[in-house]
Parts: C-alpha cells; sequence; structure tokens
C-alpha cells in the first residue's frame, strides 16, 4: 500500500487524519517537532486500532523534526526509499497556527509556515513525489459581507497567519503549472470535537487560542472564558464560524488523497465546512446543554485579526468528492467534553 508523509502528524488534526488513513490500510511517515504537540497521540491511535485486534505499529513511524531543517526532510524520503517502499504523497499539516500570535510575531510564522512549506515542497520535488494535500484555513478569506464563501470568493486575509496560508496556496498554484503535480488545497473552516473513543483530542502544550478547548476548560475548571466582543454585527452579536467535527475532517483529508491519487493531475481547491453558521454563544449553549456543565464567560473586546463571519458553501467539495461532513454540532459537544473527562492532563 501507498507510504503517506503527515507533517505535523502528531497535532490535533493531523492524529485524527491518521486513524482515517491507516483504517484504509496506508503506511504512514509521521513528521513533528513536538513544539505544540504530543508523540503520545500516536501510542492513543494504536491504542484504538489494539481495540480492535489490529496491530498497526509496522504501519506507523515517527520522526521528530522540523521542516525547516533541509537535511531533516531529505533523509526521511531518503530512509522511505531504503526500504524500498519511496513516499508516494504528503498531507502537510504542519506549521503554526494562533491568529493573535501571528499579529505580535509576524516572522515566526513566515519562518515556520512558508520557509518550512518551501523546504518540503522542494524535497517533494527532488525525489519524484508530487502529490500534495495542503492543510490551508478559511481565515485566507478575510473580512467579507457573503453569507457563504466560495473557493473563487476575494481572498484577503487580516492577519500573518492567513497571509502564509495564502502564500503557501500560491506557491502551489504556481509549481502546478510544471510537472505532474497532484494538489488539493484544503481550506478548512473551525474543527472541533475529538475522536469517538475519547482517546486522542485537542491537546496544545501551549495556552490554547481556539475557542473549543478554551470552552472546554473552563467548563472543567469553572474558571471564565472572554468572549471577544459582543457587538459584532450578528444575531447575538457575537462571531459566527462554521464547525465541524475533527473525524469529518480528517475524511475530508482521505477522501482528498484518494481523489488525487485516481485522477490526473490538477491542482484543487476545496472549501472544508458543514456549511452551517453558528456564533459563539451557540456553540456555548449547545455544549452546556448536551453536557449538562455550565460554561462560565465574560465578554471582552474585539480581539485583533478577528472576523465577524466564516462560513463555507461545500457544495464544490460535496460535487468533486461526492461526499460532505456529517457529524452534528451537539457529536463534536459530546466527544470534545468525552477527551476532557478521560484526559483532564491532556497526554500525561
Amino acid at each position: 500500500m501507498n507510504r503517506i508523509l503527515i507533517t505535523g502528524g502528531t497535532g490535533f488534526i493531523g492524529s485524527h487524519t491518521c486513524i482515517a488513513l491507516l483504517s484504509k490500510g496506508y503506511d504512514l511517515f509521521v513528521i513533528d517537532s513536538l513544539k505544540n504537540s504530543s508523540k503520545k497521540s500516536l501510542e492513543k491511535i494504536k491504542e484504538i486500532f489494539k481495540k480492535d485486534n489490529k496491530d498497526i505499529s509496522s504501519k506507523l513511524r515517527f520522526f521528530e523534526g522540523d521542516l525547516k531543517n533541509k537535511e531533516f526532510i531529505e533523509n526521511i524520503f531518503k530512509k522511505a526509499q531504503e526500504d524500498d517502499n519511496p513516499i508516494k504523497g504528503v498531507i502537510h499539516f504542519a506549521g503554526l497556527k494562533a491568529v493573535a500570535e501571528s499579529v505580535s510575531k509576524p516572522l515566526l510564522y513566515w519562518n515556520n509556515n512558508v520557509i518550512g512549506s518551501y523546504n518540503l515542497i522542494k524535497s517533494m520535488e527532488k525525489n519524484d513525489c508530487q502529490t500534495i494535500v495542503f492543510s490551508s484555513s478559511a481565515t485566507v478569506y478575510g473580512n467579507t459581507s457573503e453569507d457563504l464563501l466560495k473557493e473563487d470568493s476575494p481572498l484577503s486575509p487580516t492577519n500573518p497567519y492567513g497571509t502564509t496560508k495564502l502564500s503557501v496556496e500560491n506557491l502551489l498554484k504556481d509549481i502546478s503549472q510544471n510537472g505532474n503535480w497532484r494538489i488539493a488545497i484544503l481550506r478548512y473552516f473551525n474543527p472541533i470535537g475529538a475522536h469517538k473513543s475519547g482517546l486522542i483530542g485537542e491537546n496544545p502544550l501551549q495556552k490554547p487560542n481556539n475557542i473549543f478547548p478554551i470552552i472546554i476548560n473552563s467548563a472543567f475548571n469553572k474558571e471564565k472564558l472572554k468572549v471577544f466582543g459582543n457587538d459584532w454585527p450578528t444575531k447575538d452579536g457575537t462571531c459566527i464560524r462554521d464547525y465541524i467535527h475533527v473525524m469529518d475532517l480528517a475524511e475530508g483529508h482521505l477522501k482528498s488523497l484518494n481523489y488525487l491519487i485516481e485522477n490526473d493531475p490538477q491542482l484543487l481547491t476545496l472549501n472544508i465546512g458543514k456549511g452551517r453558521g453558528i456564533s459563539v454563544i451557540e456553540l456555548i449553549k449547545t455544549f452546556e446543554n448536551v453536557n449538562n456543565i455550565s460554561v462560565p464567560f465574560e465578554f471582552d473586546e474585539r480581539r485583533e485579526g478577528d472576523v465577524c463571519q466564516l462560513v463555507a458553501d461545500n457544495s464544490k467539495l460535496k460535487s468533486i468528492l461526492n461526499w460532505s461532513p456529517t457529524k452534528s454540532l451537539e457529536e463534536m459537544c459530546i466527544d470534545g467534553w468525552k477527551w476532557k473527562n478521560l484526559n483532564p492532563k491532556g497526554y500525561s
């Protein structure tokens, strides 16, 4: 079976995508710098498969390293060739992703997200590996008055994080003009939840910046979370986002990878979202209702770099992949809370 390289594979989305690919028999090389994740997530993945009497240890190999290190990347491709099982494709998650941090430390984000991606793509080309699924973001759209964002909607990110994602998108578009590149750019909206087993979930080693782990921590620790702005032009004054279950997102990567492998070289750009807008207050209230728990919160000023609304038009996703996310907001909230209760200290 084809060997796939997953960068940032011990992180939240990467680890869940490992499960989706392993369940279909793929052989995985996982690399991660472990700056904001733990390789213990891979041990938990092995536990999940063991419960079904499956040993996937030989199909899941981990290498610690950074994409800014060119020699490290080259050695990964060399190891695969020495096994007589070269890397056939890459799913590229690795990168920094906190909007607020990117505003205060733009050089850090350009160095990690853009230079790291350049090094990876250069090594791929050198090693005759021209299939890549890239983890992009809805932040490339920026502020917009459109109710649903299409892939051809105007692109104008409002923060360095979004700008670095768009820069890598542009690099991929440029290289797609030459050779036999098969490229899928996936613009995700807001992945939340956890694997239904509760064994893996979102486990940021640093202070979380995304709303969902903050909600979980507030419910668990009974500490007030800050909702940034209650004066946005929405029905309850809070930002609207499109939330997708992380396992749906993982399935989207599997579907995209298979599509690239089975079809002619091309550049594919897809929104990965549910296509339904949920406000921050709606998310909090849904979490409280399904888990029978209170989430203390208070309003604060708007956060620099945030936008009012980001909701996907996912019709292109449905048309091309013949697939769309299925899990409900309630399932996202239940699975995320189960993860926290089974792992109060994360991957301890």
